[in-house]
């Protein structure tokens, strides 16, 4: 973990006398904080909860807001009580946003956003997502399709757990399941079943 604290406040200092009111640096612009390969964690009584990983994190302050942006993406590991891998997020950009005095802290995963929980088997894809720290809920309000072994549905708009144990699109459409009786696999279009049809009378 590599953190240039100390560079940025070194440059500027020696930068400061030379530079004009029009070319002075705009600090809610500019970084506080840069890290690369950064690996954060958190534990409950020494268990192994949450874990994320990426490449680069830089650090936005302003009188009301601490900001950290994540441009080459991020991984989240969610893990069980027992420490088993439980639930993935993959995304290509991501922001934490956290506001000061109130604690209110909200993540924000951009691009081909990909979330899987493993032990049900089901993968989550979408363009944004939204994770509240506060109300341990993902959400989503844009485009999303889940694969599973019920099935298929897409829809708009989203809401879980933060584990993404029961999440549920609330706009559906197009979706089907699959329907296991013996050995045979029934398929039922979700939208376009309309039950079976009755024999004609004679």
């Amino acid at each position: 973990m590599i953190a240039t604290v100390s560079m940025v406040a070194v440059i500027f200092f020696s930068c400061k006398s030379k530079l004009s009111e029009a070319d002075k640096i705009d600090l809610s612009t500019t970084p506080m904080q840069t890290v690369d390969s950064m690996t954060l964690v958190q534990t409950t009584n020494g268990k192994l909860q949450m874990r994320v990983v990426t490449a680069n994190m830089q650090r936005f302050e302003n009188d009301s807001m601490s900001v950290e942006v994540f441009r080459n993406g991020m991984n989240v590991f969610a893990y069980t009580e027992d420490g088993s891998l439980e639930s993935t997020i993959v995304s290509d950009e991501a922001v934490h946003e956290k506001k000061k005095g109130s604690g209110d802290e909200i993540w924000k995963a951009y691009g081909n956003v990909v979330v899987k929980n493993i032990i049900k088997q089901e993968t989550m894809e979408t363009d944004t997502l939204y994770w509240d720290r506060n109300s341990h809920e993902i959400f989503t309000d844009c485009y999303i399709r889940m694969f599973s072994p019920d099935g298929f549905m897409q829809g708009f708009g989203m809401r879980s757990d933060e584990r993404a144990r029961n999440a549920i699109i609330t706009r559906p459409f197009n979706s089907y399941g699959v329907v296991v009786q013996d050995t045979t696999e029934v398929v039922i279009d979700s939208v376009n079943f309309i039950g079976p049809l009755l024999k004609k009378r004679r």
